[in-house]
């Protein structure tokens, strides 16, 4: 792990003297940047420098290199932080609350009909909050918020300042909530949201449009259509669509790229179920796709198999995402891992039973999706998801030398097969390190434990009530 200590660290990114990662293997997830079992990357505040073997000996970054400060990350894996493109994080102090949800209507009624319409604005901060150090704790430096209970703009502000307080790159993806009251702000209110964030690249928080498919769910006022899409057009956003599963999807979809507003500053969220048809549209129009291989397997979303198949049969590489904290796990080792064995699973079912089967996924392919995919499905793969020079600095350290990881043999089968939480020493966001020697960084923990706890039981106490 590290030699050095976080206050040298801390120093350092305040005082831009660089910052020198040596020893360790190194996985840049970008094609054009090798890997390399032993190496070094160099930061200079908030980005990547360089990356390469032995950069102290380096023509063009020795100096740089000479004056950095040191970390030794001997024994460890040096990677891009992974890249949640979808999770609704307000929910998030009712994790695991419904374990064993039996479909999507068991959800959407116990949880988006029936608690949701008892959120305050403290009780969003509290949710979002959590789900945010969850994620930094995990490895996760980037999250999409598709934050889909926007009753009143103090509800948008709330989310928006836990993704800030959180330190991490947070993209809020603002959605009118399903049912209950509201003040119908949204979308309308998504000017003022961004007229108050710095934006730009340099910009931990970025915003975006959230939408449902159709109107089957909750009425046609937050299903994707031309109006939804001229918002986002004005506002210069992408948008999310969330639900985005079987008929009735395949046939909104085809209508519109027959309205010409199918194009790649969309990102479809589980595409289960979908008819070849659309794929061939969403595959030419060029959209970005968001698999959430736990959400689609577990809770039997539509086809219940997440359509990666689909997907780069169609030329896209999708991202990843957690989705509901209400029934399904936290991290992306999980989600991974799930879509690594159900991939493989049916492709050599698929050829034991004599029929076509697709080309078996491999560990590079979703830590793949896990990072630059998920970066370029969030509109930041300029931006984040591999370790390339100008980039930003979101990293993580993973301890290769632990009980469950050692010994180092490959370095993307350990991230993707052995390692957890418990094994990332260091994540840094934009050269900041928000989790070090195995710990948050300036959390305190039993503090927060008391806002989730008393924040789930006034919301239990509310809901009881009605």
């Amino acid at each position: 792990m590290p030699t050095s200590s976080l206050a040298d660290l801390l120093a350092a990114r305040a005082s831009e003297q660089p910052v020198l990662l040596t020893g360790g293997a190194v996985v840049t997830m970008d094609p054009t940047v090798p890997d390399l079992d032993h190496g070094d990357v160099l930061l200079v505040g908030s980005r990547i420098v360089a990356v390469g073997t032995d950069l102290l000996s380096d023509p063009e970054h020795g100096a740089l290199a000479a004056s950095a400060l040191t970390l030794d990350t001997r024994g460890c894996i040096v990677s891009p932080g992974f890249v949640d493109s979808h999770r609704h994080a307000w929910e998030t102090q009712l994790r695991r609350s419904i374990p064993d949800v039996t479909d999507l209507g068991e959800y959407v009624m116990s949880t988006l009909a029936g608690i949701a319409p008892s959120y305050t604005p403290h009780d969003m901060y509290v949710g979002t909050r959590l789900a945010a150090l969850t994620a930094l704790d995990s490895g996760i430096t980037t999250m999409l918020d598709f934050s889909h209970n926007s009753r009143t703009a103090a509800h948008s502000d709330a989310a928006v300042a836990a993704l800030v307080d959180t330190g991490i790159r947070g993209v809020h993806a603002s959605m009118a909530p399903h049912f209950g009251e509201w003040d119908h702000q949204w979308p309308a209110d998504l000017t003022r949201l961004m007229d108050g964030s710095r934006g730009g690249d340099e910009s931990l928080v970025t915003f975006r449009l959230a939408a449902l498919s159709t109107d089957e769910i909750a009425g046609p006022a937050i299903a994707y259509g031309p109006e939804l899409a001229a918002v986002a057009r004005d506002l210069g956003v992408w948008t999310s669509i969330d639900a985005v599963f079987g008929k009735s999807s395949s046939e909104a979809i085809l209508r519109w790229a027959d309205q010409g507003i199918l194009d790649p500053t969309l990102t479809l969220i589980h595409a289960t179920g979908l008819t070849k048809e659309a794929w061939s549209a969403m595959g030419d129009a060029g959209v970005t796709v968001s698999l959430a291989p736990t959400s689609d397997a577990q809770i039997g979303l539509e086809s219940a198999i997440p359509a990666v198949d689909e997907a780069l049969a169609a030329g896209i590489r999708p991202g990843l995402s957690i989705d509901v904290e209400v029934a399904l796990a936290s991290d992306m080792f999980t989600q991974m891992r799930s879509l690594h064995a159900i991939q493989r699973m049916r492709a050599t079912n698929a050829a034991y039973r004599g029929a076509e089967a697709a080309p078996r996924i491999t560990t590079r392919d979703v830590l793949d999706f896990a990072t630059l995919q998920g970066a370029t499905a969030n509109a930041l793969g300029h931006v984040t998801g591999s370790l390339t020079p100008g980039k930003q600095a979101d990293l993580l350290i993973v301890r290769a030398d632990d009980v469950n990881n050692m010994p180092l043999n490959d370095a993307i089968g350990t991230l993707v097969l052995g390692a957890d939480a418990r094994n990332i020493d260091a994540v840094l966001v934009a050269g900041t390190p928000r989790k070090w020697a195995g710990r948050l960084v300036g959390e305190d923990l039993d503090s927060l434990r008391e806002d989730v706890i008393r924040s789930r039981d006034d919301i239990n106490r509310r809901v009881a009530a009605l």
